[in-house]
């Protein structure tokens, strides 16, 4: 990525991706949980509750989740690609993963933990991603390549998932 490594996207930008967003994953937004999930799950996905969170003293779990995310992300888009990172009706960014985070560089524009409002990393052609969910205290992951390698992992912080393919996954 040429210049800064984590850039705010301009207006135009914005509503573009957005929008596709919109359309691509029928994004819902609703505190109502009969509107739940807020997006159209992909079919390579999963979904897994936040509630292994709660009580969490020193957020050792929480750390390790986004630990795992971020390295599952930074993974799939390789040495050079850039993520955006979505905070709904905030500033939303186009960022390079493997700029930012180390020694002088800046800090992950969002966290994949949907601390008070959805927060979304998706790859520039929408083909894998996260979607956090705040008020269903949920986040999925999407995209074949990113639960390869972050899904095993999730499982071992949040427990077993609560949706495969947008599926409600049974009592084992």
């Amino acid at each position: 990525m040429i210049g800064d490594p984590v850039v705010v996207l301009p207006e135009v930008e914005y509503r573009r991706v957005w929008d596709r967003f919109y359309e691509d994953f029928s994004f819902r937004p609703s505190v109502s949980p009969i509107k739940w999930p807020a997006i159209e799950e992909p079919v390579a996905s999963v979904t897994w509750s936040l509630a292994a969170l709660d009580g969490d003293l020193g957020d050792e779990r929480l750390d390790r989740l986004v630990a795992v995310v971020e390295q599952g992300l930074s993974s799939c888009v390789g040495p050079s690609g850039t993520l955006f990172a979505l905070d709904w009706q905030h500033t939303s960014y186009r960022f390079a993963p493997q700029e930012v985070d180390g020694p002088g560089q800046p800090a992950w524009p969002l966290s994949p933990y949907p601390d008070g409002d959805y927060f979304i990393f998706l790859a520039e052609d929408f083909r894998f991603g996260s979607f956090g969910h705040p008020w269903e205290g949920s986040l999925c992951l999407f995209g074949e390549e990113l639960l390869d390698v972050a899904a095993t992992e999730v499982d071992k912080v949040l427990g077993p998932p609560i949706r495969r393919s947008g599926k409600v996954v049974g009592p084992a």
